[in-house]
């Protein structure tokens, strides 16, 4: 089954400095029926303009995920950690046993980003931060790999403490491929448009949309026009 959320209908936030974009509940927007997807939290897509960013706060006990778009975000936190992620590069924070961190946009340029939160299924570890830079090359039969929380996966992605795998990347026009999902999906329109096909139906994905995919095994996307996609398989509570 695909319940399609449509970019317009997110919840919204305007700041000036800050447009953000919920696809859940999240500050100030609430929605008893959008309270998170199993162990996924929080999509954010925020746009930050430059010189500006979120001054230093903290976290406990929440993955939290960084996919930028476009632009660059430099990253501080109490650990000592201290990086500048941009566009097509991701970064995870385990927020652990208590992190604060700041985020700021301090490039000339707006800076694009979807921020992910996810619940772990280890509480108060120790806190730390990771980043990496992904290949920006078109997709072949598959989106690659980016974040997973399972110990095959290490070195070849960011880990997370949490039974989740977060694939992402360019696809080119015309191009489709199959993607097997182990829980539940929330799939990201992050640029261009895409068919998302289950067994039972084509839901045409457009920038900024968004998508729940359950009880499927297999999902199917063909690219419309050159697209980025994001998919975030994600254990249920």
């Amino acid at each position: 089954m695909i319940k399609h959320y449509k970019f317009d209908k997110l919840g919204k936030a305007n700041h000036g400095w800050l447009k953000a974009n919920h696809h859940f509940s999240f500050a100030h927007y609430y929605n008893p029926a959008r309270m998170g997807f199993g162990t996924l939290r929080v999509i954010n897509d925020d746009w930050v303009e430059p010189g500006t960013g979120f001054p230093r706060h903290p976290h406990k006990n929440m993955e939290i995920i960084t996919f930028v778009r476009t632009g660059s975000i430099t990253h501080k936190d109490s650990a000592g950690n201290h990086g500048v992620t941009t566009a097509g590069e991701v970064q995870v924070m385990s927020a652990g046993t208590g992190i604060e961190h700041s985020e700021y946009n301090l490039s000339k340029e707006p800076l694009n980003l979807y921020q992910i939160w996810i619940e772990p299924n280890k509480h108060n570890v120790k806190p730390r931060w990771d980043s990496k830079v992904f290949s920006q090359k078109q997709c072949g039969n598959t989106l690659p790999l980016l974040v997973s929380g399972y110990e095959e996966d290490k070195g070849n992605a960011l880990f997370i403490n949490q039974f989740a795998r977060i694939y992402g990347g360019k696809v080119t026009k015309g191009k489709s491929f199959e993607m097997e999902i182990n829980h539940q999906a929330y799939v990201l329109a992050s640029a261009g448009k895409f068919s998302l096909i289950d067994n039972q139906s084509t839901t045409l994905m457009e920038k900024g949309d968004g998508a729940e995919v359950t009880k499927q095994k297999f999902v199917t996307f063909t690219a419309i026009e050159d697209s980025e996609i994001i998919v975030i398989d994600a254990a249920v509570n």
